[in-house]
């Protein structure tokens, strides 16, 4: 399956499988991949499949979109491509390699490698085990039925809400979490202030309200 690698000033942010025909890349949190940087536009560029190939089609963005360094409107993806989008780089990955160590499982399934060989599961996997080791994330339910409940933020972008009604959206940036408003008439509210579209910034302790009911932000180490 083809793959993106997300990285950001050479760390890894997260590894996106394109588990579908038409996936959208932007600043905008409804996105399918958010690419969180203000030099990206909200609606910045869609990857489409085209039979076994996917391209790429900017969508009329501000500051465009780059392909190993050369701005396009249009563009069958290569593997080992480049997607430049602000700062960050996405590595387009579609070339799965048999892995042929004896010392490894013979279940006869192929593996995504990068050029360096490292299984890209693996790195995925190591990101994770280390990106929350010290400090514990999460939204605690302070109101309502779920009175108590505890979401750990263990993803890139968690939505939380009832799709179609009211739902938010949180974050997490290379320093920390935002959240934003993505679906419902009412707005929800951050400290008792209203917020929408545009990522608010969260602390160890805030409250929002999501249509009656009420969340507390935790970072805890």
């Amino acid at each position: 399956m083809a793959k993106l690698i997300v990285t950001l000033d050479d760390k890894l942010i997260n590894v996106v499988s394109i588990d579908k025909n038409r996936i959208t890349l932007g600043r905008r949190p409804y996105n399918d991949i958010l690419v969180d940087n203000l030099a990206v536009s909200g609606e910045h560029a869609a990857i489409q499949a085209i039979g076994a190939e996917f391209y790429i089609e900017d969508l009329n963005s501000t500051n465009g979109t780059y392909i190993n360094g050369k701005k396009m409107k249009r563009q069958i993806l290569q593997n080992g491509d480049q997607i430049e989008l602000g700062k960050y780089i996405l590595k387009y990955i579609n070339e799965p390699t048999e892995n042929k160590d004896p010392a490894s499982p013979s279940n006869g399934q192929s593996i995504d490698v990068d050029e360096q060989g490292t299984s890209i599961n693996d790195t995925l996997n190591q990101f994770e085990k280390t990106r929350f080791a010290e400090v514990y994330i999460a939204v605690k339910v302070v109101s309502g039925p779920a009175i108590g409940k505890e979401i750990p933020l263990v993803k890139v972008v968690t939505t939380i809400g009832k799709p179609g009604e009211a739902v938010i959206a949180i974050t997490k940036r290379p320093k920390n979490y935002v959240v934003a408003h993505v679906e419902g008439a009412v707005q929800p509210t951050l400290n008792g202030v209203p917020f929408g579209i545009d990522a608010v910034p969260l602390k160890n302790g805030d409250l929002f309200e999501l249509a009656g009911t009420a969340m507390e932000f935790i970072e805890a180490s």
